[in-house]
């Protein structure tokens, strides 16, 4: 009987090419978006699965509230060890500091490295990973010893074992390449290149609570409540935390305890780090559950939108189905056969559509990776369990597509389909409702791509408080070896140079100190301390940006006292110091109980961190400048220029090589995670279009060849071809313009609740809704003009004889 059903599934889809041609490549777009997204989904809900017992390891955050609230994905160096010996749950724990940017050298070879980190010896037995050299439980015991990545060690080894080699490390001497491992999971929260022995680090500094800088890592014991375990850390805090904040904050020990409710450790299981964590110090830019539920949803609605195509059509096409229907109950054919007969009918199409998916898939791999930020391989969509995924989702999508055309084909009465009787209405209402469900989605799609654009180029373009444009900071100016501010005069010399600035710290990037700090007028514990970010700088720094000062005055050099204790603020920190009713030049801020500063002016707030992200209180010291280069230039000779300051670092005799960036170009590269979700949404508003454009193709060839005798008589009696093409089109329209409607609420609601991840966005304007509702007309009269031209051009005696 399988057979049987087979052989006429292949004989009606061969009959009909047009209807088969339309409905498999509807389906083969719907299926191989959906495809392409549930990998994307798969991928970023696997993250960091890698580790043996990643279900038992968590990291350690830090809340700490004040005058606004700040959480930190990072604590400090004694926490780890201290939990460890406080609570048996914990079997182990490890930690990770990021060492910044150093130099490695083999032989004559050197490069800058930015992906070291320090670890503690037991890392890799948490963070499993196969070694393809050395010995993980080992690798990193002895001080010096360093283990890195495959790349790297091929980059300094070529093809030699690196095994037991020593390189250079700066400011740290030789070491002993201990292990080479392949390279960390792209599915990871984090991603280094090296890592250096925990026992290396050259300072011994002195165990402590209240500090930031370390992410660090328990593993639980199996079976241990994580949750239990986190409420009792108030009573860590309570013994450890309190007497330090009492001690450097200068106040007394009954009102530190205060921070038992305000500085509050918590627990992140691993697996949630990259979907549910969002802090400004991850280690990387993480993903978003909220992405993976819109793109699921995505999944689903394009899937739906070939499955009505299949629908529409089907029923559409009943006329053409129903003798069929009738010769064959007349020849004693039972309801059940012939249901099971459309729906194998609807499996081989849409096994046929599945085939051409994939081929979809291999096609458009490249691009989906640029656009998406992974780096999938055909090969992870031929695999055993993806195979069978896609066996499984052929069966679902072809009983949903076909189960209501087949019960709507087997219930004809045959004596009414023999007779010619129509069976169903011209005017379906699940045909209407589809059509309306497809350009929902499609119209949905379209506002929302134009609002994650107009908010990505907001961020892009909002006006950051300072200038960005031309300007390139020389990093490394530490290897000048005291020549730093030299080699700056040389700068200010060529006439392309407008000003320059010596400082490690550049709008845009992680680099910069933080304290504790409150005034000293109101005394601690009034309410008003705060964390504040620290940013080290010189007498030009905020000349060269552009940074303007609201109140008081920048650093001068006619100011000695400024290069000691003198320290410029932004507004924010200033409202949130409680100055922002008072004039705040002259007031003393005082720093974690030891150190005074005098304020000396107060600039206006810039975006000195991405504008996603509320700006944060600021404050900017003279000294501790060494890092970095900042020159502000005016020439369209950019590359020349940049090749005279080669010219000129070289002449230095700079202990490594001249490297550089333009600021514009590191804020750009704020906003990826941001440009991959407007190019998806892109890509997947088009599929979207697409395949309610094929939908509408096709069920307008249907309503015009069924109207064929109606539209003859019209054009016999005098109807314009105008007059035919409004009569044909004009049902399809209402519908386009019903599913406007419905998009409209919808659509802003859910935008709106998408912007307020942002601290600062773009209003949802008005413009916006009938951009993309004439967007969505356009193409739909587009799509149905062909045919209705069609039928209102045909010779009327021909479409009178048809019968």
């Amino acid at each position: 009987m399988l057979i049987n059903y087979i052989k006429l599934s292949l004989r009606n889809l061969r009959r009909n090419k047009a209807f088969t041609a339309i409905n498999i490549l509807g389906l083969a777009t719907g299926l191989a978006a959906c495809l392409l997204i549930v990998a994307w989904v798969k991928d970023e809900a696997s993250y960091d699965r890698y580790a043996a017992r990643a279900k038992d390891i968590y990291r350690v955050n830090l809340g700490v509230t004040g005058t606004t609230h700040m959480d930190y994905p990072m604590v400090d160096n004694a926490v780890g060890p201290g939990m460890a010996a406080a609570y048996p749950e914990i079997e182990s724990f490890t930690r990770l500091c990021h060492l910044g940017d150093a130099f490695i050298q083999f032989g004559t070879r050197q490069f800058k490295e930015s992906n070291l980190v320090f670890v503690d010896s037991n890392f890799f037995s948490i963070f499993t990973l196969p070694f393809l050299e050395g010995d993980s439980r080992t690798a990193l015991v002895k001080p010096n010893s360093l283990v890195v990545t495959k790349a790297v060690a091929e980059k300094y080894f070529g093809p030699e074992p690196a095994l037991g080699k020593t390189v250079a490390l700066s400011d740290y001497g030789p070491c002993t390449i201990t292990g080479v491992i392949d390279k960390i999971p792209d599915a990871g929260h984090f991603h280094f290149d090296a890592f250096l022995s925990w026992s290396s680090i050259h300072f011994r500094r002195q165990y402590t609570w209240t500090n930031l800088g370390y992410y660090t890592y328990l593993q639980l014991r199996p079976g241990s409540d994580a949750r239990r375990l986190q409420k009792q850390f108030p009573g860590l805090v309570a013994k450890y935390a309190v007497p330090e904040i009492a001690r450097d904050m200068g106040i007394p020990l009954a009102e530190a305890s205060k921070a038992t409710s305000t500085f509050v450790f918590t627990l992140t299981p691993l697996t949630d780090i990259h979907l549910h964590s969002d802090t400004k110090y991850e280690l990387e830019a993480n993903g978003s559950s909220r992405y993976v539920f819109i793109f699921s949803a995505l999944a689903i609605f394009i899937l739906l939108l070939a499955c009505a195509n299949f629908t529409n059509l089907s029923t559409a096409g009943a006329a053409a189905r129903g003798k069929e229907v009738g010769i064959r109950k007349v020849m004693g054919s039972a309801k059940r056969e012939l249901i099971a007969q459309f729906l194998t009918e609807s499996v081989i199409l849409t096994a046929f559509s599945m085939v051409l998916a994939i081929g979809f898939v291999f096609l458009l791999l490249p691009y989906f990776n640029q656009v998406s930020g992974k780096h999938f391989t055909f090969g992870s969509f031929l695999n055993f369990p993806s195979l069978a995924a896609a066996l499984l989702l052929i069966i679902l999508v072809g009983a949903a597509a076909g189960i209501y055309p087949a019960f709507f084909l087997s219930s004809f009465n045959p004596i009414k389909v023999l007779k010619g009787s129509p069976q169903g209405s011209r005017r379906s209402l699940l045909r209407s409702g589809l059509v309306v469900f497809q350009f929902f989605v499609s119209i949905a799609l379209i506002i929302a791509t134009l609002i994650v654009y107009r908010q990505l180029h907001f961020m892009q373009d909002i006006r950051l408080g300072y200038d960005k444009d031309q300007v390139v900071y020389i990093q490394d100016a530490f290897l000048l070896a005291g020549n730093q501010e030299a080699f700056r005069q040389q700068l200010l010399e060529d006439r392309r140079v407008a000003n320059a600035s010596i400082s490690w710290c550049v709008p845009g990037s992680s680099a910069m100190n933080g304290t504790e700090i409150y005034p000293k007028s109101d005394g601690p514990g009034n309410g008003h301390e705060l964390h504040i970010n620290i940013f080290n700088v010189d007498y030009d720094y905020v000349t060269t940006l552009g940074l303007q000062v609201v109140k008081g005055r920048s650093f001068s050099r006619d100011f000695p006292t400024d290069s000691a204790s003198g320290v410029l603020i932004n507004e924010t920190a200033a409202t949130d110091l409680g100055w922002d009713h008072t004039d705040p030049i002259g007031k003393v801020i005082v720093r974690s109980g030891r150190q005074e500063f005098k304020v000396v002016g107060v600039l206006r707030d810039f975006h000195y961190q991405s504008a996603k992200l509320k700006i944060a209180p600021l404050m900017l010291l003279l000294g501790h400048n060494e890092g970095g280069i900042i020159a502000k230039i005016h020439t369209t000779d950019v590359s020349g220029f940049l090749a005279n300051t080669k010219q000129r670092w070289e002449g230095f005799h700079a202990s490594g090589p001249f490297s550089y960036y333009f600021l514009d170009e590191r804020f750009a590269n704020l906003y990826t995670a941001e440009q991959h979700t407007g190019r998806l949404f892109t890509a997947f508003t088009v599929i979207a279009i697409l395949i309610a454009g094929l939908g509408l193709f096709g069920l307008a060839a249907y309503m015009a060849q069924q109207r064929t005798k109606e539209i003859g008589i019209r054009r016999v009696l005098g109807a314009t071809v105008g007059s035919v093409l409004v009569l044909v089109s004009k049902e399809f329209l209402l519908l386009v313009g019903l599913a406007f409607l419905i998009a409209i609420p919808v659509t802003w609601w859910a935008m709106d609740e998408w912007l307020r991840e942002f601290a600062y966005r773009t209003p949802v304007s008005w413009w916006i809704f009938p951009l993309a509702g004439g967007a969505a007309l356009m193409i739909a009269i587009f799509t149905i003009s062909f045919q209705a031209m069609r039928a209102a051009t045909a010779n009327p005696v021909r479409a009178l004889r048809s019968e």
